[in-house]
């Protein structure tokens, strides 16, 4: 069964909440916290190891409840029914949306076209182990019987983003293999990676559904060619091994078919990690702490399946996400992470997010009237605060913020922590509260500072507040804890699609610039007279000829 096709602007709450959304749009939020002692309990949602504070948000009450109404409205518990159960969602491409599958244990049975898919995901996941066990404790070795020290992914977009986040975000559990990632097609990028390398001790992992992908295809080839200065044809089987399902492609370039590891249709790319998509994150952190991510996940998948709505985590910030979008029409949102571990983790979710609900047509194929999507974007806390949160504290525009930090560091310095989570906490109250007139001038006055500079500077030192934050609160930085965090934003994501009415798991946005791409590209090759381009692009091309 498909996914409901409701418009939400012509629901009876999406009509409530236009209505109560100008009865509260210019209420400070200090009001609220005010009249209300139990606002910050009332509003956080504690669950396992996660402390979720959505207190500091320009809503109360009402408006969740609202909010709640909208979810029912759009049949959002029938939608999470179908996800979980295998239903074909993204109904564009007639194909399930399994990628919870691939976390749940052995004894579930989830069906695809007739066939339990789960005892094909775990003989999969057997493979991974017995492979990565393999390297990591030296067992296979490369072509000179060396241990292998590198691994590479070569890989684009899901294939890329998601195991280089966690790679990055779980390098205190890393062992002693070093992991690259070469994804741009930039020839530059490739060559750096390889002046780091050993062609007698590195492990290539080409990841690429079809085998055909431009970027890595080429980055792959680009390689293949060094490592065969050195080694001779027969020796990729040994250093180069691939995830894809085109298994003809994979042996055509020389790789053993035992080495190939597979992946499904009902997997999309960005949601691709907990495949051997993430044999990278195996291989660097160990297949214990791969599967202890993915049963972090699993958690997070059971807590959306079942929580009620009003304290489902994902639910929650989905609906506070529509809130801002919709109705005070904000266009953006940061993602703070404090923790130097996450630096990735913004870059992450704009593809999950913007690749999934970054779209202007709806269910029913019509033309969307109102905002779907957003921009995602941040960097970690406190790098970002001495960058970017000018523009959240006193810019002209409204920019909802996640912040995200761990109570306990992994490495134990209190010092440094202690100082990370004073300033997690203060910039939440910060753009909470503001700084009124009246508290700038009498700061300073208790500076002695004279009437004269304190006319002149007092605007410039206001700060208004009533800025928007979310708070998640972990106890600690673990495989498990950062499987519960990346699965709660891709249910977030599903939820806004689902109330927005697009599929948010086709991409079709992606490919005209690639078909683009492929015909200038034998143009630049050509020596024949290009006509068939705006002017602006002819006049590229023949400069980039004539430069080349």
């Amino acid at each position: 069964m498909a996914l409901p096709k409701i418009n939400p602007i012509h629901t009876k709450a999406w009509t409530k909440l236009q209505e109560h959304f100008k009865s509260i749009k210019e209420v400070h939020m200090a009001q609220w916290f005010s009249e209300n002692e139990n606002r910050a309990s009332e509003m956080t949602i504690k669950w396992e190891d996660f402390y979720v504070d959505y207190s500091k948000n320009r809503m109360d009450a009402k408006t969740m409840d609202l909010l709640l109404e909208l979810a029912e409205e759009t049949q959002l518990k029938s939608a999470i029914d179908k996800l979980f159960q295998g239903d074909i969602i993204n109904e564009t491409e007639g194909r399930e949306v399994l990628h919870t599958a691939l976390r749940s244990p052995k004894s579930a049975k989830i069906m695809v076209e007739g066939e339990d898919i789960m005892p094909e995901i775990h003989e999969v996941k057997a493979k991974i182990k017995n492979f990565t066990t393999d390297i990591v404790n030296g067992k296979r070795k490369g072509y000179t019987q060396k241990a292998f020290t590198d691994v590479v992914n070569i890989g684009i977009g899901g294939s890329d983003l998601g195991p280089a986040m966690v790679v990055d975000a779980l390098q205190y559990y890393k062992n002693h293999l070093t992991t690259h990632f070469v994804s741009n097609v930039d020839g530059d990028h490739v060559n750096e990676v390889l002046k780091k390398l050993n062609p007698e001790t590195t492990l290539f992992v080409i990841v690429s559904k079809t085998f055909t992908t431009q970027e890595t295809l080429s980055n792959a080839n680009t390689i293949k060619d060094w490592f065969l200065k050195s080694a001779a044809e027969t020796d990729v089987a040994k250093h180069f091994v691939a995830v894809s399902t085109n298994i003809e492609k994979v042996k055509d370039f020389g790789i053993d078919e035992n080495n190939i590891f597979p992946m499904w249709t009902w997997v999309g790319g960005r949601f691709s990690l907990w495949s051997a998509v993430g044999l990278s994150i195996s291989l660097a952190v160990g297949y214990d702490n791969f599967d202890k991510l993915l049963a972090g996940a699993h958690n997070m998948d059971n807590h959306f399946k079942s929580a009620e709505f009003k304290t489902n985590i994902p639910v929650v910030l989905a609906l506070i996400g529509i809130w801002y979008t919709n109705f005070f029409e904000s266009e953006s949102e940061a993602v703070i992470g404090y923790s130097q571990y996450l630096n990735q983790f913004a870059t992450y979710l704009q593809q999950a997010n913007m690749e999934s609900n970054g779209k202007s047509v709806d269910r029913n194929g019509d033309k969307v009237t109102y905002q779907t999507g957003n921009i995602v974007w941040g960097e970690p806390g406190t790098n970002s605060q001495h960058a970017f949160f000018q523009l959240i504290h006193q810019g002209t525009k409204l920019i909802p913020a996640d912040f995200i930090g761990f109570a306990k560091s992994l490495h134990g310095n209190k010092d440094h922590q202690d100082k990370l989570m004073s300033n997690f906490i203060a910039q939440t109250e910060a753009l909470l509260n503001g700084k009124s007139k009246d508290e700038v001038i009498a700061e300073f006055k208790g500076q002695n500072t004279s009437e004269e500079t304190i006319k002149q500077l007092t605007p410039f030192k206001v700060f208004d507040g009533n800025k928007p934050t979310n708070t998640i609160l972990i106890d600690q930085l673990t495989p498990e804890s950062l499987g519960k965090l990346i699965a709660l934003y891709e249910h977030k994501i599903f939820v806004q699609g689902v109330i927005w009415n697009v599929y948010s798991y086709d991409q079709f946005g992606v490919e005209l610039g690639k078909q683009l791409a492929t015909k200038i590209l034998k143009e630049i090759s050509s020596t024949d007279t290009i006509t068939n381009h705006d002017s602006s692009t002819l006049n590229l091309l023949e400069h980039y000829k004539n430069f080349s």
